[in-house]
């Protein structure tokens, strides 16, 4: 049996085209707002360092910084620069659902949840980045923790966990239902 595409009104394109400029206006809006996200993102790397840390976090918000080690006698800073904020890596999820949205509108739930998960994963992967710093200051001082941590470790944690977040959005997004499947047979 052979299926034909039926062509597409231009009026049923248009929820299409919305979800498409959608997600990619989301795109630019976080680059517009990356300090904002950033400061977000630090308030947050505050919040966990204050439930497995006692001495002591202070969160500079405004100044995308946060402080640890503060009743130890070697406090340590750590400020999110753009480059290590998990924004970019966000920017690739998005134009690859605005691709698959408009290639494969009828995927849209599965993209927008898979888009959701993925989006999750890389924030978490930015935090435990943030973790391993950290605990490598903690453990083996601010110079060779902090080389460690961040220069090897930390890009590390960064590459491997943005490839696992595409990787598990794509498998999300492409795999299919066992309806589908049953269908299919």
């Amino acid at each position: 049996m052979t299926t034909v595409n039926a062509p597409v009104s231009s009026a049923s394109r248009f929820p299409l085209r919305m979800a498409v400029f959608g997600v990619l206006a989301a795109g630019v809006v976080l680059v517009l707002l990356e300090r904002g996200y950033r400061e977000l993102e630090v308030q947050l790397a505050g919040l966990i360092l204050r439930v497995i840390t006692s001495s002591g976090v202070y969160v500079a918000g405004d100044r995308e910084s946060v402080y640890f080690g503060l009743s130890s006698d070697t406090p340590f800073g750590l400020r999110m620069t753009p480059e290590c904020s998990s924004v970019f890596l966000l920017l690739p999820l998005l134009l690859v659902t605005a691709v698959m949205l408009w290639f494969r509108p009828q995927n849209a739930r599965r993209l927008f949840f898979s888009l959701g998960i993925s989006v999750i994963a890389v924030i978490l992967v930015n935090q435990l980045r943030i973790l391993t710093i950290v605990g490598l200051v903690n453990g083996l001082g601010t110079d060779e923790g902090y080389y460690w941590g961040h220069t090897l470790l930390g890009s590390m944690v960064s590459v491997l966990g943005g490839a696992v977040s595409l990787v598990l959005f794509v498998w999300l997004a492409t795999r299919r239902s066992k309806a589908e499947k049953q269908a299919a047979s």
